[in-house]
């Protein structure tokens, strides 16, 4: 079965964001490619998806020290279950 990869149009703005700030938030409809888009465009960054609560408990006991470890960038996904991240 050949596997099929269609270009994101929006990859290279997502790109030269993250060149100008720390932080980019993509934000979608449900099931639309946003983690798809972030994968593509960052492949060397790590993935974490927050819907596992013990990787919540993990970040919730020293947050400062998970974003210190990842300080190249991150991808988070799901981030709406953990909200507590932003601040």
């Amino acid at each position: 079965m050949m596997k099929l990869t269609v270009e994101r149009c929006l990859k290279p703005k997502l790109i030269e964001l993250f060149t100008k700030f720390p932080v980019v938030f993509l934000t979608g409809p449900r099931q639309s490619g946003k983690t798809t888009l972030a994968k593509m465009a960052f492949p060397h960054v790590r993935y974490f998806n927050l819907e596992d609560p013990s990787l919540r408990s993990r970040i919730a006991e020293d947050p400062h020290g998970f974003l210190r470890q990842h300080e190249n960038g991150i991808i988070l996904d799901e981030v709406q279950n953990f909200p507590d991240i932003f601040s």
